[in-house]
């Protein structure tokens, strides 16, 4: 099994220290800084957008691994990696033209993902195994931080990860909601190689001991 990484979702930072959240994030030795972007349409919260990735951007040298939580992404994507996104993954469901959006990230010479809520099948991202370097499963509903692991999503884990294999390509599963260190091992023996954590990171009493911890 590849390496197994862990990316600090900064929505659980304190927002009026943002740019000491990020560098924290790297200061803890995680492996990415993960960015939640909603735009209050495709999900009922609002957080940031490409001007707040731009200016975090100086704050760390680790890779922004930015989830597009917004209507038709294709709009925005080139510009979240211009702005310094390193890996850009967003809903299919949200957009007109998936393709189009994995090929704008691509061709920016950054990695490209999808993500799938709780509710939301693998045959919606089953035609794009081809195009894709992650594949994000959301083990809470997109919108909100700070809520409880769905155990029922590492059902899906298990399928994706068979379906992976098929293609024989190296696509990252990355799982993002609710996940501790008191769930952590069923989530990697689920087939997970990249760990989104916010609360449990940010809240933690020692959050370096934490990311080891996540890691497995």
């Amino acid at each position: 099994m590849s390496k197994v990484l862990v990316s600090p979702s900064i929505l659980s930072a304190e927002f009026a220290k943002m740019g000491e959240g990020v560098a924290n994030v790297e200061k803890w030795g995680a492996d990415l800084v993960h960015c939640d972007v909603m735009d209050g349409v495709f999900v009922p919260n609002i957080t940031f957008g490409m001007p707040m990735v731009k200016s975090l951007r100086k704050y760390s040298t680790l890779p922004f691994d930015v989830h597009l939580m917004i209507t038709e992404p294709e709009k925005y994507v080139g510009e979240f990696c211009d702005c310094g996104a390193d890996i850009v993954t967003f809903h299919p469901d949200a957009s007109k033209d998936v393709k189009k959006a994995l090929d704008i990230i691509k061709s920016k010479g950054k990695k490209c993902g999808l993500v799938l809520n709780p509710d939301k099948p693998l045959s919606l991202v089953e035609d794009y195994l081809e195009d894709i370097d992650m594949l994000l499963i959301m083990s809470v509903y997109a919108g909100f931080g700070g809520q409880s692991f769905i155990p029922e999503v590492l059902d899906k884990v298990r399928e994706a990860k068979k379906m992976i294999e098929k293609t024989g390509r190296d696509i990252d599963i990355e799982i993002d909601g609710g996940i501790n260190t008191n769930n952590i091992k069923d989530v990697l023996e689920a087939g997970v190689n990249v760990v989104v954590a916010g609360s449990a990171v940010f809240k933690a009493e020692n959050p370096a001991d934490t990311i080891k911890a996540l890691r497995g």
